[in-house]
């Protein structure tokens, strides 16, 4: 038998507040892009490369490193996204040429949030959890473990991804 409440209860579990805010974003971004301001954060961006894919690799990893330890990840890399893609007519190379940048960009982004506390959505809720339960999450206690961690792992992403996908 078809029942209504088959509908309804599915739709009572999305979460229409995540989706909000994402909306949010995706809105905000298309207006700073009508605005120009994507353009020119990727003339900027390609600028400081001075033509040099490695430099510009560099730049974007570390870059996404020190900005994705204090503030969260997906709002960078969904602004960081376009900026790269309008760099490609800016140096005059394929969107292919550019794979080194977005890999770059996501592995920046997504290690550089284990640094700090703050840096990322799990650091934050393991740390409430931690101080719910009664133990206190001193920043220098987090950061003798989250800054060398992070400094492994993303020179450790910066040297493979370089090797396999950059341009020599």
């Amino acid at each position: 038998k078809k029942s209504i409440s088959a509908v309804i209860e599915p739709l009572k579990e999305i979460d229409f507040t995540t989706i909000g805010i994402l909306l949010g974003l995706f809105l905000m971004i298309g207006g700073i892009d009508a605005q120009g301001v994507i353009d020119a954060l990727a003339k900027l961006l390609a600028g400081a490369g001075g033509g040099n894919m490695f430099l510009l690799y560099t730049i974007i990893v570390w870059a996404s490193v020190i900005i994705s330890a204090f503030i969260d990840n997906i709002p960078y890399v969904a602004t960081m996204i376009p900026v790269i893609a309008g760099m490609g007519p800016v140096l005059g190379v394929s969107q292919a040429e550019l794979v080194p940048l977005y890999f770059g960009l996501l592995s920046g982004a997504t290690l550089g949030g284990n640094c700090t506390p703050i840096g990322a959505s799990a650091n934050i809720t393991g740390t409430a959890i931690l101080r719910k339960e009664g133990y206190e999450v001193k920043n220098k206690d987090f950061f003798k473990i989250g800054i060398p961690f992070t400094l492994a792992a993303v020179i450790s992403a910066y040297i493979y991804l370089w090797l396999v996908y950059g341009k020599y």
